[in-house]
């Protein structure tokens, strides 16, 4: 094959699509505190990984060794370090209208995405089978290209619709277009880790979930991944905490710690997915304040905290004055809160928490005594009992609140 041939290839130039550039606001509500949620369109850039062992795999078969730079002549995958010294030879080749060349010995192909260059693949040595190969080589380049693409339009579309950023009829329109079941019944998981999500967790929960065409897994800040899963007619609660423990269990034994995963409720319709996610967040929220021994958590199961959550500040400390009288029930002693959290451990059964705590019955009726003469409310009195805990819960609630501003 001589010097400089060109040979422009219409299955080298990619197929996809239209990019779409999304921007989005969204505003995820939190007692009044609103807090805003950019996701930005990103390059479709496949992970070096994947190129090299996309070429690993073809130079077993051909035995011809690859190369996969871009534009700018850095090498991004290659099966012989040789061919870092093309560099400059890339960098022109990207600027010439040849779509082929030999240079060197050594052929050059264009890898196009919608007549736009993205990478040039180099194939080592100038005989016709080297061509063919190098031609093949380009071809599997631009399909995983599409392919990732693909992912990433359904990506944006997923990360839309859990921030509300779609009208109504554009929901369906899109779902059809990408081949997205828009009845199936979902729910959505959050996993957020103590430290900034990296690729190593990600790629753990999409080796779990991403061969499933129904389940989806994105993320719309740095420390959380989402998980919307599509459910069988049949799965119900048990199923979806098998799912959370899969999901913590996926990381490793450092990334564990401190992770939490929090669901929603299901849905059995596209457009309700965002609602779904809601309810993860606030699960996930609440869980923190409330629920600080868990590591899964579910929205169904947040009682009386989710309403809680949801009060104002100022409101809370008007319950907490008026009936405490300034007062804030977390300055009781250790001893007396120990005892008033066994208590309600137990149904307000007075034998049953003397029994826990070690201690004679009437030593427990005793403190009880004294709590009700400090606070006016008697725990042994249902609706005493539940006024009390609320309060506990509200205080809880206030410092969480005090702390997340500082």
């Amino acid at each position: 094959m001589p010097d400089g041939r060109a040979c422009t290839e219409d299955s080298i130039s990619a197929t996809g699509g239209s990019r779409e550039t999304v921007t989005m606001d969204s505003r995820s509500r939190k007692d009044g505190v609103v807090a805003t949620e950019k996701v930005k369109e990103d390059e479709i850039v496949i992970s070096n990984q994947v190129l090299q062992t996309t070429l690993d795999g073809l130079k077993a078969i051909s035995r011809v060794d690859l190369c996969v730079l871009d534009t700018e002549g850095i090498m991004l995958a290659t099966t012989f370090p040789e061919a870092e010294g093309f560099r400059s030879s890339v960098m022109s080749f990207a600027e010439s209208p040849a779509d082929s060349q030999v240079v060197s010995g050594c052929q050059f192909f264009k890898v196009f995405d919608e007549r736009q260059l993205e990478y040039v693949l180099l194939a080592n040595g100038n005989s016709d089978d080297v061509h063919m190969v190098g031609r093949m080589a380009a071809f599997q380049v631009q399909n995983l290209l599409i392919a990732y693409k693909e992912r990433f339009d359904k990506d944006n579309f997923i990360k839309n619709l859990l921030l509300d950023n779609l009208l109504l009829v554009d929901i369906y329109n899109r779902a059809k277009k990408l081949h997205i079941d828009t009845e199936a019944r979902r729910v959505v998981f959050i996993l957020e880790l103590d430290h900034e999500k990296e690729t190593a967790s990600l790629e753990n929960i999409r080796a779990l979930f991403g061969s499933k065409p129904g389940d989806f897994i994105t993320a719309v800040d740095e420390k959380s991944i989402i998980v919307v899963k599509e459910l069988a007619p049949q799965d119900g609660s048990v199923e979806m905490e098998r799912i959370a423990e899969m999901i913590l269990t996926s990381l490793d034994e450092e990334k564990r710690r401190g992770a939490l995963v929090a669901y929603g409720t299901v849905v059995g319709e596209i457009k309700e997915v965002s609602r779904s996610y809601k309810e993860a967040r606030m699960a996930l929220n609440v869980g923190k304040i409330f629920f600080e021994e868990r590591t899964i958590i579910a929205y169904s199961s947040l009682g009386i905290g989710r309403l809680i959550y949801q009060l104002p500040i100022p409101l809370c400390k008007m319950f907490i004055r008026e009936i405490f009288e300034g007062k804030s029930p977390d300055e009781f002693d250790e001893e007396t809160l120990i005892t008033i959290n066994k208590f309600f451990e137990n149904s307000l059964n007075v034998s049953e928490t003397s029994r826990q705590l070690y201690i004679h019955r009437n030593t427990l009726v005793y403190r009880l005594d004294k709590l009700q003469k400090s606070t006016g409310l008697d725990l042994r009195v249902f609706e005493d009992a539940i006024t009390f805990k609320i309060a506990l819960m509200v205080v809880k609630y206030m410092k969480y609140m005090e702390n997340q501003e500082y």
